[in-house]
């Protein structure tokens, strides 16, 4: 009795053992969701340029727990309810994480159905605050909108000796609003005036009434909260005589922003993750690596930072479990190309912001702010 148990339990591991090796030879499934068609597509390609790179170093070093990464692209056409529905695509798909979106208004569309559904996601640039309040598996590789609106109007009292400021924002955008109400909730409590909050709606493109209500406030600051459409605004002001220094956020440095006008800016700062003139030896080290294949740029540096302390945290894990990969990422103390990154109760990082300045259209490294 014993010796039949005995060689059926050889017969079994025999003819199960291919199959058990297949299994953990299947790729490990990772999801990129950013947009390929819409508004976003432009700025979001260097996303998935970077999430490719790291896929492909990660690979020529072996992979995770000894199978290769195999990397899902889901388009989520610029739209929350797009992106929602390749988040589901995802899933369904069988992915143990989510690196993505980016606008903020695409990651407060899928964070609360990843967070259902207890895969971990992890955005590289989504900064509005409610992104990671969905729960505990969502968390991002950026400083977030209170902590760079914070870091605004300081530097903007202390650096550039402001006392009023007006705002333009994009009434339909939640980056917009939010970072707009922190830096005026700032600026204020330090004893600055924030004259006035003129609103539009994109895909306005016109900004000529806004910009006379602006002009005659004569501002020390203009602040323009957007994206690529802030390179509008900017133009028009300069065309208009406006002599209030621009001040953005980190919406502006994308190559629509130059291309609606940031190129013909005289001088404006915006705040950044980072930036490739930073003297460590991390960067200097990405730059030279990715610069061979892309265009070395801020938020290609932070979707590879995303993509690798996901990598990292799924090697610490030891699994593809949902729950093991989350309490890695929570657990994380990680170096990356953007500096040291671990995370608070929610989620998020704290990290410093890096201030840019624009002159004659050409940005170039100016200095580093921490809010408090």
């Amino acid at each position: 009795m014993f010796r039949s148990f005995i060689l059926f339990s050889l017969l079994l591991i025999i003819v199960l053992a291919p199959a058990l090796d297949a299994t953990a030879q299947e790729p490990l499934k990772i999801a990129a969701i950013y947009a390929k068609s819409g508004e976003a597509a432009e700025d979001n390609l260097e996303l998935f340029q970077a999430v490719r790179f790291a896929v492909d170093e990660a690979n020529k070093a072996g992979g995770l727990l000894g199978r290769k990464i195999k990397l899902l692209e889901y388009d989520n056409h610029s739209t929350p309810i797009q992106s929602l529905l390749a988040a589901k695509q995802a899933v369904k798909d069988g992915v143990v994480a989510v690196i993505g979106a980016s606008w903020s208004s695409h990651s407060l569309a899928i964070a609360p159905y990843l967070q259902k559904m207890k895969i971990p996601m992890i955005s590289p640039d989504s900064t509005h605050p409610d992104v990671t309040t969905a729960g505990d598996y969502i968390f991002r590789a950026c400083f977030i909108d209170s902590f760079q609106g914070k870091a605004l109007a300081k530097f903007a009292m202390q650096q550039l000796n402001a006392s009023t400021a007006v705002i333009i924002q994009n009434i339909t955008s939640d980056y917009s609003l939010g970072l707009s109400a922190f830096f005026k909730q700032e600026f204020e409590a330090r004893g600055g005036k924030v004259q006035r909050v003129l609103n539009y709606k994109y895909p306005q493109t016109d900004f000529t009434e806004l910009l006379n209500h602006a002009r005659q406030l004569n501002p020390d600051i203009l602040f323009i909260p957007g994206h690529a459409e802030s390179g509008y605004v900017i133009r028009q002001a300069q065309d208009m005589g406006i002599n209030a220094i621009m001040l953005g956020g980190d919406g502006w440095p994308y190559r629509q922003f130059y291309a609606n006008g940031g190129q013909d800016l005289k001088l404006g700062y915006y705040s950044a993750h980072w930036s490739k003139e930073l003297a460590t030896p991390a960067t200097q080290s990405f730059a030279a690596r990715y610069g061979k294949y892309y265009d070395v740029t801020e938020f290609a540096a932070t979707a590879y930072d995303a993509a690798t302390l996901l990598f990292d945290a799924i090697k610490r894990a030891g699994s593809v479990d949902h729950q093991a990969i989350r309490d890695a990422l929570a657990a994380t103390v990680f170096y990356g190309v953007t500096g040291k990154i671990s995370f608070d109760k929610n989620g998020d990082p704290q990290k410093q912001v890096v201030m840019m300045k624009i002159t004659a259209g050409r940005p170039a490294l100016f200095s580093t702010v921490m809010p408090n």
